[in-house]
């Protein structure tokens, strides 16, 4: 841990829209930055600013073609799953784009109680999910101590005699002390994800006008460091796309992910992407100040992939299916599945407690990996890494010279066979099993493949929760 870095304000505004305002790189400044990329070693500030400003419809594509090289090349045809447990929508900020805020009066406020959460994450595991996310607003009602009550609840959670528990819960969380994030590290969590919403510091005030302290930047700013001083491996960065001009927030995303690798030795584990939605009572969501096109999310996204190519990218049900479909093939790692954002609506679908915002993609977890296996994708609900302690610079020694594919598409290939055994329908089983098989027989090492046809073999007889 490098002291003076920690904890430092390290988004310089000015520098930043003056790299946005430079000229549009030429066919062969493209190129150059481009087979940078298919190097896998990342790209710097300056690269990413020249392909942000890239607006030609076919260089645009061949940015993409690049990213979908250097995301098979490190991730291959897996895809994790997940599905996030909003355990209230209580808040005590303002924030101008959620629904959750404070002023809102037209969504019905809940917190969930432990027996109401267990049941949530019960529904969940019915459906075959074993990673989850807790996520919350933010009041004096549901601080540390209610979710570390609140994760020891989701963990105890049992399902089919024992067979069926959460095996890995990462948060959404308002930021915390340092002290704070070693007791939620105790309890065995895996990724801490915050978003900064938005990097610039003026017009951040602006969109979060009272809320203590989500409407103090720095403290939010520095609330990584905070998790990684307190023992928190990984973690997640974000922004909200659509408050401020898209590609600031991409090269602050970049700054912050360069600020967490001198200060920690590691970046960021994820970045998120998500793009505004509509949200009832939210009137930045109601009419969004900065809109992102299709086109230049998908860009962005592809972006991201090339330089920063060893850290996940996550896209929640905000989008539709469309959308996520394409991204999936262009750098996106990681997705919700069957998401519901109003708390307590998994186990009881009438509830009716106010949403955060409106989702795109509304298929059920079945529909998603069914789509996932057509485009011959492995869904994924492996938590391998985070168990065996492959997490925070040990995983990113085994990810940068590629040696983490050894345990990825093993694990992703075991917990997908659990699905198809304990919840997929037959015609699912069918084409589910025909893409292990074929994937399995794709593993160029001997030994490692007969380990994975044994452990295979194993799931199907019945044995469970295998991983290495």
């Amino acid at each position: 841990m490098n002291k003076e870095l920690r904890n430092k304000v390290f988004i310089d505004r000015d520098k930043l829209y003056s790299l946005i305002e430079g000229n549009v790189p030429s066919q062969s400044e493209i190129n150059t930055i481009l087979n940078k990329a298919l190097k896998l070693k990342g790209l710097n500030l300056e690269d990413v600013a020249a392909l942000l400003r890239v607006e030609d419809e076919k260089q645009i594509h061949n940015i993409m073609e690049v990213a979908k090289s250097v995301k098979e090349e490190i991730y291959g045809k897996r895809l994790v799953l997940f599905a996030p447990i909003y355990t209230g929508n209580v808040c005590v900020n303002n924030c101008l784009y959620c629904s959750f805020r404070k002023d809102n009066h037209l969504i019905k406020r809940k917190i969930l109680t432990m027996e109401e959460i267990a049941h949530e994450t019960s529904a969940l595991l019915k459906q075959g999910h074993k990673r989850v996310l807790l996520i919350c607003g933010e009041n004096n009602r549901n601080g540390t101590d209610y979710m570390v009550e609140a994760i020891r609840t989701t963990y105890a959670v049992k399902e089919r005699a024992g067979r069926d528990y959460v095996r890995r819960i990462n948060v959404e969380l308002a930021p915390m002390e340092v002290e704070d994030f070693a007791r939620l590290k105790a309890e065995k969590i895996g990724t801490y994800v915050c978003f900064q919403e938005t990097y610039d510091p003026i017009l951040y005030r602006d969109f979060h006008p009272s809320g203590t302290p989500k409407a103090d930047y720095e403290y939010r700013l520095t609330v990584m460091d905070r998790a990684m001083e307190g023992n928190v491996s990984d973690v997640g960065i974000g922004a909200l796309l659509g408050l401020i001009d898209y590609r600031f927030e991409v090269l602050a995303m970049m700054e912050h992910a360069r600020h967490l690798e001198e200060a920690f030795g590691c970046g960021p584990h994820t970045v998120s992407v998500p793009r505004m939605e509509p949200a009832v009572g939210a009137p930045a969501a109601e009419n969004v100040p900065m809109p992102v096109s299709d086109n230049d999310f998908k860009k962005l996204v592809a972006i991201i992939r090339i330089a920063l190519p060893y850290t996940g990218i996550i896209l929640s049900t905000r989008e539709d299916n469309e959308m996520r479909n394409e991204l999936i093939r262009y750098g996106v790692s990681q997705i919700s599945a069957a998401s519901r954002t109003n708390p307590g609506s998994y186990s009881d679908t009438s509830e009716q407690s106010g949403s955060q915002f409106s989702t795109g993609d509304t298929r059920t977890l079945e529909q998603v990996i069914d789509t996932l296996v057509d485009e011959g994708y492995v869904p994924s609900f492996c938590t391998g890494c985070y168990r065996m302690g492959r997490v925070g610079n040990d995983f990113m020694d085994l990810a940068k010279p590629g040696l983490i594919k050894q345990y990825c598409l093993p694990n992703a290939l075991f917990t997908f066979k659990e699905y198809l055994q304990d919840f997929a329908s037959e015609a699912l089983q069918d084409k589910g099993n025909a893409l292990i098989k074929t994937m399995t027989e794709e593993i160029e090492k001997e030994t490692l493949k007969a380990k994975v046809s044994d452990n295979l073999s194993n799931i199907a007889k019945g044995e469970r929760d295998i991983y290495f």
